[in-house]
């Protein structure tokens, strides 16, 4: 009885088995829980058995469900599709085992939270008559891109350029998503993204990992369409309003971390000094462009930290390169993003613009040099460049290529003269938003408490 009175409700959350969607996923977790609410963070039993996580604190818990992977997760799958749909069928009928051990506890479900990717969590939390919001890890802009696909209001294959969005610049095809730009790329994932808006309008709430003056017009544009509301930036609290104790990394990391050599190396360098270099946990880079990329780094005569994921990655290098760059460069297989990323040495973030990286930067008020490779960054990219103005977005030739004197052109726009300077002051202010949105009243905030009180009242 003690611990009803301690919880207003208990959250049921279900993230995409991934980092890019755990991260976010977690972080709300964690705000919801600073408001007393319990929450229950349901990961796949392969990520709970390889990653051993501990439990953050009382009020967050992990619990598992299975994506019909439990020895081997994605890995194990024979193809993308076959995956998805497997986690279709084997994820609705443990979510529901979960949703079904807690009923009968002192703290049953009262609320899910799914991430919108998993659109038939919704049928489940449904079938057990619980309040149900769809968790959106991508922009506004990307998604309201997909509804309008979705239901048929931007046809495909585009056939006219520009295009107009309400809310939004005028988009050429190279600032789609990329399974609209490219037409047939990954089809499984395309028809993934669209899914979201498969049952969404039964959805009691749509909630979006941005915040609303950073993305105000599309987001009252896509409020038309379905009960929408903007809870980000869901970075640890350390790094914008402080108001959670001990919330200073992301707690759930799928990559093994070494962060001593990162942070001691850059800790020696002068402020503003070194470019980051960073494509995320899924980008592939050709072997030519990852030549051109480190000769086009070292072209720049900046101090550089490049983060190439595994051995596969290493040996696209040139050969010689890492010998001799000397102490002007660190090449690394992971980083702690968030910290190289507030640290006083960094002067510019080398991105693919993948949302998580994007949303980072602006809240830590780093200017990009962003290289798109797939699904939402080519629309990401034209946002940081031309609607937030706090980066470049490299141009690639004819074969595809970003070649070496584009990228130290880009890089040299960013770290020095005046629009650098002006793309430095624009990342300031968003920075200070992202704070605002967050901090106690503000936009963020008072939508989570708006989505609270839905269930709680």
């Amino acid at each position: 009885m003690e611990e009803k009175k301690i919880h207003r409700a208990h959250v049921l959350i279900v993230p995409y088995p991934s980092q890019g969607h755990i991260n976010p996923t977690f972080q709300f977790a964690k705000r919801l829980a600073s408001k007393g609410l319990k929450i229950t963070l349901a990961i796949t039993n392969f990520i709970y058995k390889t990653k051993k996580p501990s439990q953050p604190s009382d009020s967050v818990q992990i619990d598992t469900i299975s994506d019909g992977y439990d020895d081997g997760g994605f890995s194990e799958a024979e193809s993308i599709d076959a995956y998805l749909q497997n986690m279709e069928v084997a994820g609705s009928k443990t979510l529901a085992e979960l949703i079904t051990k807690y009923k009968s506890s002192s703290n049953p479900i009262d609320c899910v939270v799914y991430d919108a990717f998993l659109y038939w969590a919704l049928d489940v939390a449904k079938g057990f008559g619980l309040f149900a919001a769809a968790f959106f890890t991508q922009t506004c802009a990307v998604n309201f891109i997909y509804y309008l696909v979705h239901h048929g209001l931007l046809k495909l294959p585009v056939s006219t350029t520009p295009v107009s969005i309400p809310g939004m610049p005028l988009l050429e095809l190279q600032d789609m998503p990329s399974f609209i730009g490219v037409q047939g790329q990954y089809p499984a994932y395309f028809e993934m993204v669209l899914n979201q808006f498969s049952n969404a309008d039964r959805a009691d709430l749509v909630l979006v990992n941005t915040y609303y003056k950073l993305e105000s017009q599309v987001a009252d544009s896509m409020s038309k369409f379905c009960p929408m509301v903007t809870i980000g930036p869901t970075l640890p609290s350390f790094y914008l309003d402080n108001r959670i104790l001990n919330d200073n990394d992301y707690d759930l990391n799928l990559f093994t971390l070494d962060k001593s050599i990162t942070m001691n190396w850059l800790n020696t360098k002068p402020e503003g000094s070194v470019v980051y270099v960073s494509f995320g946990s899924m980008a592939c880079l050709a072997n030519e462009q990852v030549e051109e990329l480190a000769w086009g780094l070292k072209k720049s005569s900046f101090y550089f930290l490049w983060v190439i994921r595994d051995t596969e990655e290493t040996n696209k290098l040139p050969k010689g390169f890492v010998d001799g760059i000397g102490d002007k460069g660190l090449i690394v297989n992971w980083s702690p993003q968030l910290e190289v990323l507030s640290n006083k040495a960094l002067g510019c973030f080398f991105s693919h613009a993948g949302w998580n990286s994007t949303i980072e930067a602006l809240s830590l008020a780093v200017p990009m040099v962003v290289m798109p490779q797939w699904t939402d960054q080519p629309t990401d990219a034209k946002f940081v460049e031309d609607v937030w103005k706090v980066g470049v977005r490299v141009r690639v030739d004819e074969d595809g290529i970003v070649r070496r004197d584009e990228i130290e052109r880009c890089i040299k726009e960013v770290m020095e003269g005046q629009s650098g300077r002006e793309m430095r002051m624009n990342a300031k202010k968003w920075r200070d938003l992202a704070i605002e949105a967050v901090s106690e009243g503000g936009t963020s905030d008072k939508n989570i408490d708006e989505f609270i009180s839905k269930f709680t009242n």
